[in-house]
């Protein structure tokens, strides 16, 4: 389906048009008509499939056609992440540049208080459209700055996400405050017992809408070295040897590893930069800048730019060790082969994480092709997943997993169409 072909007003099909996005991707054809037919709604798809637009532009179109107040909140988006929350702006400002006095305001924590005073000011002016984290927007409340009475959409992005970093119950203290005829859509990766039980709390008859698991993206050559664990460092000095790699991003689920890598790769004279829990948020956005700006060629990082982070030209992905779940690998390695470009991904696999790279090969259905590691660094060990098999008290890994979008560059007329009617309230 074409975007002219959905009853999305004029001024979102002009931001799409110089945006040079024609064509709905299926998560995106299949919820736009609902939205705007005033459903609730429970997406089921992964990051990459065009989600947040699949959201953002009915309701904007909504807000933008009238009937809704200046004066306040309209709409809250919640987001598990301040670096999702981030994103999510960004695509507001996007498909909102030719909206009529539509504003928005990004709400996280882990900045100065100056950054607060600004929140605070936007959220008691009422900007249409809040775009929080749980516990940020937790804060304003409990400081008397956030009106809810008047919120139309209550959006969840990353629903599973969030669950899973423990923001239950701050999701249902703001859910609580909400009016009853709001309209509620949530998406989540997967679809879990708690994420069951949630949409079944806060949602009125949903429909839902489930895209079909996805693997990594086919422009994707992958790879991994085998190898005991003292050999890990070898292999990093050897793939970076002639100081020739450009656009690589280097994962660790340890932020000290991180540390420690950016420490060995600057003494090799590498062009890097890291990325943690332990940066502030300023110090985090100044990376991000430098790294997509192209004055950093590595950017050795935990898995918080795993997801989310929009950069199309990254060439290689390198897994330092093994993701703990399929879906973070898919996640990880997804960083490159963007927008219909090729891209490598290397794993460094020790005897401990053959078990679970094991897993990662079933649940992406492919054997993925073993390098053989430099002859100075000795004999590495034979690839058994089996034999390495270390039974988990609480079951099997999780196996989930990721997509990536691209478009292709075409032109735009736009048609006129009957609206549909509006039936909010009416069920």
């Amino acid at each position: 389906m074409k975007f002219e072909d959905t009853y999305l007003n004029d001024n979102i099909l002009d931001a799409l048009y110089d945006m040079r996005f024609e064509e709905c991707t299926p998560i995106q054809e299949r919820c736009i008509p609902e939205i705007l037919n005033y459903h609730d709604l429970i997406g089921i798809a992964q990051t990459g499939t065009g989600k947040t637009a699949a959201y953002l532009l009915p309701i904007l179109s909504m807000l933008d056609d009238g009937g809704y107040p200046k004066d306040a909140i309209n709409c809250i988006i919640m987001s598990p992440t301040r670096e999702l929350a981030q994103q999510i702006d960004q695509a507001m400002q996007g498909f909102g540049y030719y909206l009529n006095d539509t504003s928005s305001v990004a709400v996280y924590g882990g900045n100065d208080g100056t950054r607060y005073d600004q929140e605070m000011k936007s959220l008691r002016l009422g900007a249409d459209v809040v775009i929080a984290t749980p516990g940020r927007l937790l804060s304003h409340i409990k400081m008397g700055n956030v009106d809810l009475s008047k919120v139309s959409f209550f959006v969840l992005d990353e629903a599973d996400r969030m669950l899973d970093m423990g923001f239950s119950d701050d999701i249902m203290q703001i859910e609580k405050l909400l009016p009853k005829d709001r309209q509620t859509i949530m998406f989540s990766a997967t679809m879990p017992k708690k994420i069951q039980q949630l949409a079944k709390s806060i949602l009125h008859n949903p429909v839902e809408v489930k895209i079909a698991v996805s693997k990594p993206a086919e422009k994707i050559r992958q790879m991994a070295y085998v190898c005991h664990d003292q050999q890990k460092e070898g292999i990093i000095r050897h793939l970076f040897k002639d100081n020739k790699m450009k656009r690589v991003i280097l994962f660790s689920g340890k932020k000290d590893k991180v540390k420690e890598i950016t420490r060995q790769l600057q003494k090799m004279g590498v062009n890097c930069c890291q990325m943690h829990s332990d940066l502030t948020q300023q110090e985090r956005d100044n990376v991000m800048l430098e790294f997509k700006a192209g004055q950093k060629d590595v950017l050795v990082a935990t898995d918080i730019v795993a997801r989310g982070i929009d950069i199309d030209d990254i060439q290689m992905v390198i897994n330092y060790d093994v993701p703990r779940d399929c879906e973070d690998y898919v996640h990880r390695i997804g960083r490159t082969a963007r927008a219909d470009r090729d891209g490598e991904a290397i794993t460094i696999v020790n005897e401990n994480d053959m078990y679970r790279f094991g897993l990662i090969e079933q649940f992406i259905g492919k054997n993925i092709e073993k390098l053989k590691i430099p002859e100075e660094l000795g004999d590495a060990p034979d690839y058994n997943p089996v034999r390495h098999h270390k039974p988990r008290k609480n079951g099997k890994p999780k196996e989930k997993s990721n997509k990536n979008m691209t478009r292709k560059k075409k032109t735009h007329s736009k048609k006129q169409k009957d609206k549909p009617q509006k039936k909010k309230n009416e069920e």
